[in-house]
């Protein structure tokens, strides 16, 4: 799944979140509309009301993208 399947996943289903990274809170709709089509491509995993992580070639879970806090 990329980083912009996650995302408008979230903004489909209305979730009340945030995504927290780098010390600011952003929202998924923001992120969508801002972030590089590159970056928004790249592979991702997200643990529900934990964190999004990008997925390594390898397959394995690599660096927190954003932390997910709860509006």
């Amino acid at each position: 799944m990329s980083l912009r399947e996650i995302l408008q996943n979230i903004v489909d289903n209305n979730d009340p979140v945030l995504l927290c990274s780098g010390g600011k809170e952003y929202e998924a709709k923001d992120l969508l509309d801002t972030l590089h089509p590159v970056k928004l491509k790249r592979k991702a995993h997200m643990q529900n009301g934990m964190y999004i992580a990008a997925i390594n070639d390898a397959g394995y879970l690599g660096d927190v993208m954003y932390k997910v806090k709860n509006k």
